[in-house]
């Protein structure tokens, strides 16, 4: 087969056939570049191009600094770092035959704390998917700064609003690729999770996606206004500018990611607790979605519990040691003492001693292993069951169960474990430094992919429909 060229609403394109026979476009404009004056502004359609152009290779991504894991190679899951280049609102799609008609469409959305990753990271390969019949896109959006901090004269949720684009354009394109656009599967992982979780919630997304799926996020990690714009004016006086869109226009990317950088050193955030005394995002990052424009007229939570996305199909769920990642690699999970735990939590919680004894501190437990079971049900596992509790319409929740081997089995089941098994992409991330260690099970994989493909193609992962915790389906 030779590398197909498929037209869009901006352009022709020309892809590459892969080893594995399956058709991949990387780097394809859904929106044009958020440079000059439309930095900080709502994202607007690709321009136009003559002749056909090239997505043979990796584009631009959206600008981040990286922060690596002590002794764990987490690239294939992050992304290499920051790309340079203004045109990073764009897609990878993989497909089976863009000759194809009707194909199921799953479009995902990367996490890595609002701050970080890349759709066109290694972990989130297509070929699987493509293989079994699907055709799946990837999506890169604003972050950080650019993507979630409200400035006076510039649009909010922008990340989201780069998301509504891209499946906009799908809409509108992704039948040249084979794709069904009355078929679309919306999921994601991490911060990627709760942007699904948050535009499952929101009145812009209507009619956009049929299913979705939400993995380690929910729609309880947001923020007020009052908190967003307390962060806007931090980072504005760090660069010793007015908190406007057009103050920061005049502010190179680098300026940014240093001020961002800033916020993110201990201390160097506005204290971030609503009005109830809990920090939504629970120190993992400063920077969230807003509550409180037409994205988000109102809590995407309480949306959702009052019927928004009822005509979605939902799969939610979690890993069960997801907080592993952040306390093993770091040594605090054997280092940390009961009244450092305490005070670690207070920061984002305003009942943390009451929390934790709860949980066993002071028993006998090490305050490590405490710190790490009410963080994971607090930051993850409690709002994916509150989601798919309040979600009208038909819901399937799943925990991921399977504990990585590296570091003598102490990771567990930890956060962002079983993208590479959804995947079915285990070799991007085994071996002696990768997260899932050496000779991760084929056959779990197998399982989870194909639990994934047949809920975009049905409606249904193969399991029970969720009723009550008796009706989770356990991965391990």
């Amino acid at each position: 087969m030779t590398d197909p060229v498929v037209p869009t609403t901006s352009g022709a394109v020309r892809g590459q056939v892969t080893p594995a026979g399956v058709v991949l476009f990387r780097g394809i404009p859904y929106a044009a570049a958020p440079d000059g004056e439309l930095r900080f502004a709502e994202p607007v359609p690709a321009p136009p191009w003559e002749g056909v152009r090239e997505t043979q290779r990796p584009g631009p991504t959206a600008p981040q600094r990286r922060h690596d894991v002590p002794g764990l190679d987490l690239t294939p899951l992050t992304g290499t770092g920051w790309r340079p280049g203004p045109e990073y609102l764009t897609v990878d799609v993989w497909t089976p035959q863009p000759g194809a008609a009707s194909l199921p469409v799953l479009v995902f959305v990367h996490g890595g704390a609002f701050l970080g990753g890349a759709g066109s990271a290694a972990v989130h390969d297509g070929t699987a998917f493509a293989r079994a019949g699907a055709v799946l896109v990837t999506v890169q959006y604003r972050l950080g700064i650019d993507g979630f901090l409200p400035l006076d004269g510039g649009a909010t949720n922008l990340g989201l609003r780069d998301q509504l684009a891209a499946l906009h354009w799908v809409q509108e394109n992704i039948a040249a690729f084979g794709g069904d656009p009355a078929n679309v599967t919306l999921f994601g992982a991490a911060s990627g999770a709760v942007s699904v979780a948050c535009l499952l919630g929101s009145p812009l997304s209507a009619g956009l996606f049929h299913r979705a799926i939400v993995q380690s996020g929910h729609p309880d990690m947001v923020r007020d206004t009052v908190q967003a714009r307390r962060l806007a004016k931090v980072v504005a006086d760090e660069l010793k500018a007015e908190p406007t869109a057009e103050a920061f226009r005049k502010v190179s990317t680098e300026q940014l990611l240093d001020a961002q950088d800033a916020v993110l050193r201990p201390g160097g955030a506005p204290d971030l607790r609503d009005a109830l005394g809990y920090d939504r995002g629970y120190g993992l990052s400063p920077f969230l979605p807003m509550i409180g424009d037409d994205v988000l007229p109102h809590h995407p939570a309480k949306a959702i519990k009052a019927g928004a996305g009822r005509d979605v199909d939902l799969i939610a769920g979690s890993c069960s040691e997801e907080m592993r990642l952040y306390l093993v690699p770091t040594g605090a999970l054997e280092a940390v003492t009961d009244d450092q735990a305490v005070a670690s939590l207070a920061v984002s919680h305003p009942d943390p001693a009451g929390v934790l004894y709860a949980y066993g501190l002071g028993s006998g437990r090490t305050a490590g292993e405490v710190l790490v079971e009410a963080l994971t049900d607090l930051v993850f596992r409690d709002g994916v069951r509150d989601l798919a509790d309040n979600h009208t319409g038909r819901t399937f929740r799943y925990e991921f169960e399977w504990g990585s081997p590296l570091l003598d089995g102490r990771l567990g089941a930890c956060h962002g474990l079983e993208l590479p098994f959804v995947f079915g992409a285990l070799d991007t991330l085994s071996g002696p430094r990768g997260l899932l260690g050496e000779n991760p099970p084929h056959e779990l994989a197998a399982e989870l992919n194909g639990a994934w493909h047949r809920f975009a193609t049905t409606g249904s992962p193969g399991w029970a429909e969720y009723t009550g915790e008796d009706t989770m389906f356990h991965a391990y």
